[in-house]
């Protein structure tokens, strides 16, 4: 295993072209997924002036284990995950979209990968989104496992970067079966630590798929 296992993954693009795009976003597939499947959810957005930029992870996952288990246990895929999001976002900089306007995107793991990104790194984007998704955190804590974060141990969420006035959408099922509301909860208090506008919206029942209703409210959110 290489210490960057995604520095060599391929990079997607949809949507309006970087030279015309009025906003820019960086979407994060999940586990299993793909950058194809992350530029046909752009595409259900219908945001046409929108570019959209997807990079894919190696081996189609961004770690290895829960999002939920020791730190330790995802490396070096968290790491180099991060470093992907990184070199995607610096490149759109140098092309003129700076972070005002650029939307972060995931879903599933890459929703914890987008979620974590923006919480180390801060700034002044133009919107985060994270669809069945938590914060992973910068370190594990101490104390026994925690049914409410399905047998695991918590984390701590200790971030330096601010997040000031930056719109932050969070959207899970009440029983989502990789996802606690417990985790959902913590990343949703953690943002607002960090300035940022949060919305949280809990569909009830079980699940772990984008909805109808979280895909109007995105569309309405970039649309402002």
């Amino acid at each position: 295993m290489t210490d960057d296992p995604h520095a060599r993954g391929t990079v997607a693009q949809g949507g309006a072209l970087l030279s015309r795009a009025g906003l820019a976003m960086i979407l994060l597939h999940g586990r299993g997924g793909s950058a194809r499947d992350m530029l046909v959810l752009a595409e259900h957005l219908a945001l046409p002036d929108i570019a959209c930029i997807a990079p894919e992870a190696a081996g189609n996952s961004w770690w290895p284990r829960s999002f939920l288990a020791p730190i330790a246990a995802n490396e070096p895929g968290l790491s180099s995950g991060l470093a992907a999001v990184g070199r995607v976002a610096e490149g759109l900089e140098r092309q003129g979209l700076g972070r005002e306007r650029t939307v972060l995107l995931g879903f599933s793991q890459g929703a914890c990968l987008a979620l974590e990104y923006a919480a180390r790194s801060g700034g002044v984007f133009r919107a985060v989104v994270g669809l069945s998704g938590g914060l992973v955190g910068t370190a594990d804590a101490d104390g026994p496992r925690r049914d409410d974060l399905y047998g695991h141990a918590g984390k701590c969420f200790d971030y330096a970067a601010r997040l000031d006035g930056v719109p932050v959408f969070l959207g899970c099922h009440e029983r989502d079966p990789h996802i606690p509301l417990a985790r959902v909860r913590e990343t949703e208090a953690t943002f607002g630590a960090l300035g940022a506008k949060v919305v949280t919206q809990i569909y009830p029942g079980v699940g772990h798929a984008v909805v109808e209703e979280e895909v109007r409210f995105v569309r309405g959110l970039l649309n402002r």
